[in-house]
């Protein structure tokens, strides 16, 4: 059955439309519709598959005593998830631990169904814990806007994870890495997986995009304290990870897609021992740039 997937990459599905497992959940965003189109599952390397969706990244790390999925897209993305998974040849049920990049409605909404249907349990940092049991993130996030906010069905059980802490499930092992910015409670996930005897690091990186509402200044101000120097730590911190595979949570951002497409039993080109360094100088780029911007502003502002 592997193989036959795998002849299926970069391929989408022929699936009609699967509606979560309670309507009222779904979420309509303007680029809901486009995120959430179906995609086939492929192997990144040794135990790692992604099972996401064409616009938004889930990952599964398998192993004998049972597997770890990290994050659960749109609400009504968690039909195609669990489908791909399955495609796969692997149980939802053998689903132990749910991991999740940062709580927003398009990284977090499908964690509920998917630990309802699994059973498994749901880890996050302490922030990111209490957003999802909130179901909404608080004034802290900087996508924050009281008049248009996207709520999360809600995951009552959550366990805190503490930054370096390492969560197992048999022999897997899987590190948090503390990494605020994007959102408050963002987190990074680190493991080995392994072909043989060849085992490489893998990072599943969080979003390092300075998206926010209107006002919002990551260099502080309108009520906003100063955010720029813990984001600057973040980026840093992404680009020293131990990293010979990076996947991000949009899979646009390490260009999934193209690298499953050419990904071959020869080369693997998902490889890339400077992934994690090339993502965080994108990332950085984009901050310079936001934060000039913000400067700007508030220039305009103070000559009024």
């Amino acid at each position: 059955m592997r193989a036959n997937i795998l002849h299926t990459i970069g391929m989408t599905l022929a699936l009609t439309a699967i509606q979560p497992a309670r309507a009222q959940d779904a979420v309509k965003c303007t680029s809901c519709d486009e995120w959430n189109k179906p995609a086939a599952p492929f192997n990144i390397y040794g135990n790692a598959w992604y099972v996401g969706t064409a616009g938004l990244s889930a990952v599964l790390v398998t192993g004998p005593q049972g597997h770890v999925l990290l994050d659960g897209a749109l609400p009504q993305s968690a039909p195609l998830i669990q489908k791909n998974i399955e495609a796969l040849g692997f149980k939802m049920k053998d689903v132990k631990l749910i991991l999740n990049s940062h709580a927003h409605f398009d990284h977090a909404g499908g964690i509920a169904a998917l630990q309802k249907a699994s059973g498994a349990t749901v880890a996050h940092s302490p922030h990111g814990a209490q957003v999802l049991r909130d179901g909404t993130p608080g004034t802290d996030d900087p996508q924050y806007d009281p008049n248009d906010r996207f709520y999360i069905p809600k995951v009552t059980q959550v366990k805190e994870v503490a930054d370096g802490e390492t969560l197992s499930v048999g022999p897997l092992r899987l590190t948090v890495h503390h990494t605020p910015g994007h959102t408050p409670g963002g987190t990074t996930w680190t493991w080995q997986s392994c072909e043989g005897s060849k085992c490489l690091d893998i990072v599943y990186a969080d979003s390092l995009t300075p998206v926010s509402t209107d006002g919002f200044y990551y260099s502080g101000g309108a009520g906003y304290p100063e955010r720029a120097a813990s984001f600057r730590s973040t980026i840093a911190k992404v680009a020293n990870l131990k990293c010979d595979i990076v996947v991000a949570a949009h899979p646009s951002a390490t260009d999934a897609f193209a690298k499953a497409v050419a990904k071959t039993a020869q080369a693997n080109a998902f490889i890339d021992p400077e992934g994690c360094r090339k993502l965080a100088a994108g990332a950085s780029r984009h901050f310079d740039v936001r934060l000039r911007k913000e400067r700007d502003e508030k220039a305009k502002a103070g000559a009024r």
